[in-house]
C-alpha cells in the first residue's frame, strides 16, 4: 500500500509545476503524496484571493485519499492578507474536511523560528506588489527584513521554468552579513539543487518555501526523516 507511513495531501495553484516534484524526489520510504490543484495563473493579489476561495474544495477532494495532513502549498496565497490570513484560512480549511491543515507560510515563519533567525534576507521571483505584502507578512510576524529582492515575474509558468541558479545567484550577490538566515519563496520556485550549496558558501541556515513546507508537514505527521541535501532545516530538527 502506498502511504503506509503516511498520506500527505497537497493543494498548489494550477500552473504550479514545481512542488510536486520537488517534494516527490525527497519522499521518505512509506509516505506517499496526493494532489489537488486550484486555479492560478498570475501571481497578483485578485487572482491569489479568487485561489483561495476554491481552496475547500480541493481539500474535499484529497481527503477522499484518506490523507492525515493537508499542505496548502502557495507562499504567496497564504500571506495575501497579512498577519493570521494563514491561520483563518487553515482553520476554515480544517473545519469543513476535519483533517490538520498546514500552509507555506505558517511553516516558513515556523522554520525561521526554529533556526533562531531574526533579520532575514527574502529572495523570490514576485512583483514588487507582492514583495511589499511579504515583507509586511514577514515584519509583522517579528522578523526584520533586511533586504528583499525580486526578480519582477507575475506569469506563474514563467516561474516554474526558471533554472535553480538563478535563485542562488540572486541570494549570493544580495548576501549581507547582517543576515541570520536566508529565505527563497515561492512554491513554484525551484531550489532543492542549491540549499546545501548556499549554507555552505554563505554559512547561513537557508529556508525556502518547498523546503519548510515540506519539513513542518513531515514533522506534524511524525515522521522526522533527516534529509541533508535540504540544510539545516533537515538535519538538526
Amino acid at each position: 500500500m502506498y502511504g503506509w507511513r503516511g498520506r500527505l495531501g497537497l493543494i498548489v495553484p494550477s500552473s504550479n509545476t514545481t512542488m510536486e516534484m520537488e517534494l516527490h524526489n525527497f519522499l521518505p520510504e512509506g509516505v506517499s503524496l496526493h494532489t489537488a490543484r486550484v486555479p492560478l495563473k498570475d501571481v497578483n493579489e485578485d487572482e491569489l484571493i479568487k485561489m483561495n476561495a476554491l481552496a475547500v474544495e480541493a481539500a474535499k477532494l484529497i481527503k477522499d485519499a484518506g490523507v492525515e495532513e493537508i499542505l496548502y502549498g502557495c507562499t504567496s496565497g497564504s500571506f495575501i492578507g497579512g498577519k493570521d490570513y494563514e491561520t483563518e484560512l487553515e482553520a476554515k480549511i480544517e473545519s469543513e474536511v476535519n483533517v490538520p491543515v498546514v500552509s507555506t507560510s505558517t511553516a516558513v515563519v515556523e522554520a525561521l523560528k526554529i533556526l533562531d533567525a531574526q533579520s532575514i534576507l527574502v529572495i523570490t521571483p514576485y512583483t514588487d506588489e507582492i514583495n511589499q505584502r511579504e515583507r509586511e507578512f514577514l515584519e509583522a510576524n517579528e522578523f526584520e527584513v533586511l533586504d528583499i529582492r525580486g526578480l519582477g515575474i507575475e506569469d506563474n509558468t514563467q516561474i516554474g521554468k526558471l533554472e535553480p541558479y538563478e535563485a542562488y545567484r540572486l541570494a549570493k550577490a544580495s548576501f549581507m552579513d547582517e543576515a541570520d538566515a536566508i529565505f527563497i519563496s515561492c512554491t513554484n520556485l525551484r531550489t532543492f539543487e542549491i540549499i546545501e550549496a548556499l549554507e555552505e558558501d554563505l554559512s547561513v541556515p537557508v529556508v525556502t518555501s518547498n523546503q519548510a513546507s515540506f519539513w513542518l508537514a513531515l514533522r506534524e505527521m511524525d515522521v522526522t526523516e533527516k534529509i541533508p541535501e535540504l540544510g539545516k532545516l533537515f538535519t538538526e530538527f
